[in-house]
């Protein structure tokens, strides 16, 4: 399958320009199931589902000064109850990130605090061409609750590393969306009432991220 990826390079102050991505011609990182089983809602589906691939992952693929940018290929799936997401992560450090929707629709969980106790979570449904800011401090996970595959790309900081361990200690994030709706995930003590902002219908100038 061959994926075409029009990347606008505008928001950094450079000359305007179009790049296009063939991903066919790139080798992804690959998450499968083996890789997510301990942070999803669905335990017997976690239990006994086989190992498939679930996201691809393509990183680096441009990198400006000290921003890169990269591209997750999320297609459509029910793991269990529970629509399909990746793993779910934390910046270490005070690192922001971008995500831009390049084809489909994507639903951003943001969430800040630790398992003792979430101080905010939110959630952004994002349709393609619509962005969104991670804000520093909060971990994020994307989810994709479509009938078609999710293709979204991100601008980060090339220092910013992840952190995976309080979503792998605790089953995944504060809430699930599944066939059922958000549902609170009570491995955490004290979480708030789930709220929802509007995605972005434009990035800004990126300069933040530096």
């Amino acid at each position: 399958m061959e994926f075409l990826i029009y990347l606008e390079l505008g928001a950094l102050n450079l000359k305007f320009k179009i790049m296009e991505f063939d991903l066919t011609k790139f080798t992804p990182k690959i998450r499968r199931l083996n890789d997510m089983r301990e942070v999803l809602c669905d335990r017997d589906f976690a239990k006994n589902a086989p190992d498939i691939e679930l996201y691809y992952m393509y990183g680096d693929l441009v990198e400006d000064g000290d921003l890169k940018y990269s591209i997750t290929v999320v297609p459509q799936n029910l793991l269990g109850n529970e629509f399909t997401k990746t793993k779910g992560h934390i910046h270490i450090g005070e690192y922001k990130e971008t995500y831009t929707v390049l084809e489909g629709e994507a639903i951003y969980l943001m969430q800040k605090g630790d398992e003792n106790e979430i101080s905010d979570v939110y959630a952004v449904m994002a349709k393609k061409g619509e962005s969104i800011i991670i804000p520093s401090g909060y971990g994020h996970v994307t989810i994709n609750a479509a009938k078609e595959t999710l293709k979204t790309g991100d601008w980060r900081n090339i220092a910013c590393k992840q952190d995976y361990s309080l979503f792998e200690k605790l089953q995944g994030a504060c809430y699930y969306y599944t066939t059922n709706g958000w549902i609170k995930n009570e491995n955490y003590k004290n979480v708030p009432e789930l709220r929802f902002e509007e995605a972005l219908k434009s990035l800004p100038n990126l300069d933040f991220l530096r």
